[in-house]
């Protein structure tokens, strides 16, 4: 994992016409993808290369094959391909692509109502998440920094998506997670999202509750990661430690996201 200081967003927004806002909270931040080409600049960057978890797919930056915005949705498109490795001087050749975008650097929350509508990909292998870390990673690594996992799934448990929180305590990684089970959840859009607060959290499919968990477990001598901002990541892995085998069939896949908006309460 890789990362560097975010900018805390603190100020509202005018939220578009169409965008609801929950009662008692501001949208602060949001993206609705509603102009084709290739992801804000201003609001996302890019992770490159092989990143984590053993995947077996290499992370491309601003290629429209892999990441684009077309017909108001967000794709992150994972292939099977020959792909030459930028810079490799051995001419190394990737075998999987994919795309994995972040506001590192560019916004980060501590606390609030972090929503993401999205359409998952199907078939083993697949392992798409929406999820956030701590943006001091850089200077304290993981799991110290905390990570919120709002959504993940992966395509050999075809009927369940999950939702944990890892973090660090005495030492050593803890973690705390819930699933559901969902028929066919990647058929269509659902809204997952996490809601935030000094106490807790509560993650939700559709506003079924997946898991809760108490910010206080991560308490320790006066620190916590979860006091503190967290930066948002979207992205499709293949195969790695919990994605599995892959079904070299399925090709192309696409992690679609009609938006993402974060509330806070004033």
């Amino acid at each position: 994992m890789i990362g560097s200081m975010a900018v805390l967003a603190l100020t509202a927004l005018a939220a578009p016409a169409d965008v609801p806002v929950p009662a008692g909270y501001q949208l602060v931040w949001n993206d609705e993808f509603d102009k084709d080409g290739a992801p804000d600049p201003a609001r996302w960057g890019y992770e490159v290369g092989y990143v984590r978890n053993n995947e077996a797919q290499y992370y491309t930056k601003e290629r429209s094959e892999n990441c684009r915005i077309e017909g108001g949705r967000l794709v992150i498109e994972g292939r099977r391909e020959k792909y030459a490795i930028p810079g490799a001087k051995d001419g190394k050749q990737a075998d999987y692509t994919a795309a994995s975008i972040n506001t590192l650097g560019k916004a980060s929350w501590t606390y609030g109502r972090i929503e993401v509508r999205a359409k998952l990909p199907r078939g083993k292998g697949v392992w798409p998440a929406i999820w956030m870390l701590g943006d001091n990673i850089e200077k304290i690594g993981w799991p110290a920094c905390g990570e919120i996992d709002i959504m993940e799934f992966v395509g050999h448990t075809a009927d369940k998506t999950y939702a944990t929180v890892h973090w660090r305590l005495d030492g050593q990684h803890k973690s705390s997670g819930g699933n559901l089970t969902v028929k066919e959840p990647w058929a269509d859009f659902h809204t997952y999202r996490v809601d935030w607060t000094t106490d807790g959290m509560d993650f939700y499919f559709d506003d079924q509750k997946v898991h809760s968990y108490k910010v206080s477990a991560a308490d320790e001598k006066g620190e916590n990661a979860f006091r503190h901002p967290q930066y948002l990541l979207l992205n499709l892995a293949l195969g790695g430690s919990w994605g599995g085998a892959i079904d070299d069939s399925i090709f192309p896949q696409r992690f679609e996201v009609d938006y993402v908006r974060v509330y806070q309460r004033p």
